[in-house]
């Protein structure tokens, strides 16, 4: 599979809210960079992520863009995120069901046609202005 067909899959699983399937495009010891937050490593701990983002949040991603090396090693993407805050996410304002819409970028690392290193970037302080109006 290519790397962007990867990406596809992995992205439809999101939006679909399918974590099973998002969790099948990952390696064992995936290493996850949370935006402004540490590195988690493994299924596991991105399990549990995903737990915790699917209570805080109803997130919907679209304008979907990506790109990938040639070798297929390395892929990006570009996205704008849709959501709603559902509960109150620890250190950040309370939340109330707000409504937020801002870009988005992911980096993966690819081996063995699955991913293994996934960075996402989005500008807090821009999601903290907009649910804190």
């Amino acid at each position: 599979m290519s790397a962007i067909a990867l990406l596809e899959r992995y992205y439809a699983a999101f939006n679909a809210g399918d974590r099973p399937a998002m969790l099948a495009c990952l390696t064992d010891d995936v290493a996850h960079d949370i935006n402004q937050g540490e590195r988690q490593t493994g299924k596991a701990a991105f399990t549990a992520f995903l737990a915790h983002m699917d209570r805080c949040y109803a997130e919907q991603l679209s304008d979907i863009t990506l790109m990938a090396h040639t070798d297929g090693t390395r892929a990006a993407a570009e996205f704008t995120v849709h959501g709603q805050y559902l509960a109150t996410d620890e250190g950040l304002p309370e939340a109330t069901g707000q409504r937020y819409v801002l870009p988005a970028g992911a980096f993966f690392t690819l081996r063995d046609g699955l991913i293994c290193r996934i960075s996402v970037y989005y500008n807090l302080p821009e999601w903290t202005r907009q649910v804190s109006l």
